[in-house]
């Protein structure tokens, strides 16, 4: 099945490019008061490229998003062996095979909102049950884009989708370090070396993780153990309870020129927060290639490794037949 471009626009707003192929975010032009456009998503100039890419640009991420340890878990007194990938003994965004990986069903689509569709067979990358996926891209304001994510299963599964997009504000992949970021949670999950979870939420107060004032992104790169076992931020936040449902903007991003911003709310209770200081030798639109941190991953999900950790304080992530997994996210950006 071969992939489409998809576009969406608003009249004096947001002209988004989306794509089949992982159900993927290719594009976000974001109009500025001197009449230019801001392309402020990373993306390939082709679609062969974009294939290529091993980094999850703007890819629908799942089964399940972030890592697993050891690409196992124990439900119901039974282990359940996932395929490791990424070089590792673990699982990342659900597999070599994952969701990013597949050429969806493009279902309906309009100037404002376009419906792709997947369905993963029962033991597709190990996990149990065939999982009917649908994700839903809108612009439901000028300058705002909602993604929404639908779910169900024939077996008991743990799903936790998510969108990857990589962001640069300044619209043309300067270092996004220069960047001010704020981030609405308490807590992080300190990670080990292979950037998985150690087990236990520990508080941001006091720590470089704490970003519930905006502050730059890189004034305190590599400032602890942490952070150089994944070469900068690579780390899970538990966002504040008054986030949930997509209440209150869990997330708020300032382009480094302070002319653009955007805000991110969510109904999933995690973020990982990746400075995208390993991307290297990727295709740029502007020409070139990407290096380190030309772009900064903002993705909603569950807590890494939730299916090990049921103690965490997080709603459940585990989806039976019977129910609909629902969440979304939303982008507002704003000028100055």
């Amino acid at each position: 099945m071969s992939s489409e471009v998809i576009r969406l626009h608003r009249p004096q707003g947001l002209e988004v490019e989306l794509c089949t192929l992982g159900a993927a975010w290719l594009g976000c032009h974001v109009p500025m008061p001197d009449g230019s456009r801001r392309n402020v998503v990373l993306g390939c100039p082709t679609l062969a490229q974009q294939a290529a890419q091993r980094a999850y640009l703007g890819a629908t991420v799942g089964r399940f998003a972030n890592r697993i340890r050891e690409a196992r878990y124990r439900r119901g007194g039974r282990e359940v062996r996932l395929a490791p990938n990424a070089g590792s003994p673990h699982q990342l965004h659900g597999g070599d095979g994952g969701f990013h990986a597949r050429t969806w069903t493009l279902e309906a689509c309009d100037d404002t909102c376009v419906v792709m569709s997947l369905v993963s067979a029962d033991g597709d990358q190990g996990y149990p049950g065939e999982l009917q996926v649908r994700v839903t891209y809108a612009l439901v304001e000028p300058m705002a884009l909602e993604v929404r994510f639908e779910a169900t299963t024939t077996a008991e599964t743990p799903v936790s989708l998510s969108q990857h997009a990589y962001f640069n504000l300044d619209g043309d992949a300067l270092d996004i370090r220069h960047h001010r970021l704020r981030i609405a949670a308490q807590h992080y999950l300190p990670v080990d070396r292979d950037l998985l979870p150690l087990g236990w939420l520990a508080p941001v107060a006091h720590t470089s993780y704490d970003f519930r004032t905006p502050k730059p992104i890189g004034q305190d790169w590599l400032a602890d153990a942490g952070q150089v076992a994944g070469r900068g931020y690579d780390h899970a936040f538990l966002l504040e309870p008054h986030c949930a449902a997509a209440a209150e903007p869990a997330v708020e991003l300032t382009s480094a020129d302070g002319a653009l911003s955007m805000t991110l709310a969510t109904s999933l209770p995690a973020l990982q927060f990746y400075g995208g200081q390993l991307l290297r030798d990727i295709p740029s639109r502007h020409g070139g290639v990407y290096g380190p941190c030309a772009g900064v991953a903002l993705e909603p999900q569950f807590l890494p490794d939730s299916p090990n950790h049921p103690e965490w304080p997080q709603p459940s992530c585990w989806l039976r037949p019977g129910e609909v997994w629902r969440h979304l996210i939303r982008y507002r950006f704003g000028v100055r």
